[in-house]
């Protein structure tokens, strides 16, 4: 029977700690913009030094 309640206390906890990591990366910025990454490889750096 404890087996039953440690399996269930670890998949709350588990479940809060994803989603308490969710909210902070979306707070932090980390979706704010997910198109630029894939183009940003294609920018020319010798233009920024410039």
């Amino acid at each position: 029977m404890w087996s039953i309640f440690l399996l269930i206390f670890l998949t709350l906890f588990s479940g809060i700690a994803a989603w308490l990591i969710f909210l902070w990366a979306a707070k932090s910025g980390q979706y704010d913009d997910p198109e630029r990454p894939k183009y940003r490889m294609l920018d020319d750096e010798d233009e920024d030094k410039k």
